[in-house]
């Protein structure tokens, strides 16, 4: 097996960040690498340069919106999910526009936050399926493509283009089965089967946009 996948939890709420540290410690592939009450805390532990592969972010903390803090956490090279107990899909939206990699409402099962660990530390993203499903349709109010990462995007226009798995390898100077993988997750994300749905979707967020 490989390194343990480092975990970050940020919570004002002692026994919700209790538990969720517990169970990080209690799953063979994770080790917590801190846990913070406040925004303040983990700023000063980034200030730091210390580092994780992803933390889990409480979005209100008494000393900040947990959104605000989605840009530094992503710019130090980690992920985030967004802890809360809210599950409107203005809420999610917001998030989603902020950065943010996954989405875990507060009252989940351990099993389903830890899914949601190993989901986004591999790339995949984890967010409730009907939303994302509907995102896909443009039903939320925002840019379904909001949900990918840059380099997602970068792939995305060249799908729209029609180019080949082997000429967007080649432009973006990485391998084949990267080139895959990403596409793979693109789908996964936009709820997509295949990449001619991937280049119509973007071709019609284009024509929104203008």
């Amino acid at each position: 097996m490989g390194s343990a996948l480092k975990v970050v939890v940020v919570d004002d709420h002692p026994l919700l960040r209790m538990g969720a540290a517990n169970s990080i410690n209690q799953a063979e592939d994770m080790e917590l690498a801190a846990q913070f009450a406040d925004a303040a805390s983990l700023n000063a532990w980034m200030a730091a340069n210390n580092r994780a592969d992803i933390v889990l972010l409480d979005r209100s903390l008494p000393d900040a919106d947990g959104l605000d803090l989605v840009s530094d956490i992503r710019e130090a090279g980690m992920k985030v999910i967004m802890l809360t107990i809210a599950d409107s899909e203005e809420e999610i939206s917001e998030a989603i526009s902020a950065g943010v990699d996954g989405y875990v409402i507060k009252s989940s099962e351990p099993d389903h936050v830890l899914s949601a660990i190993r989901s986004v530390c591999a790339g995949q993203g984890s967010f409730p399926l009907n939303v994302m499903q509907r995102m896909a349709k443009g039903e939320l109010g925002q840019y379904a493509l909001d949900a990918l990462t840059p380099r997602e995007l970068e792939i995305v226009e060249f799908v729209k283009q029609g180019q080949s798995n082997k000429m967007i390898a080649y432009n973006l100077k990485l391998s084949e089965n990267t080139v895959r993988n990403h596409l793979r997750n693109i789908m996964e994300k936009l709820g997509l089967k295949n990449r001619v749905q991937v280049a119509t979707l973007a071709l019609k967020e284009d024509r929104r946009r203008r």
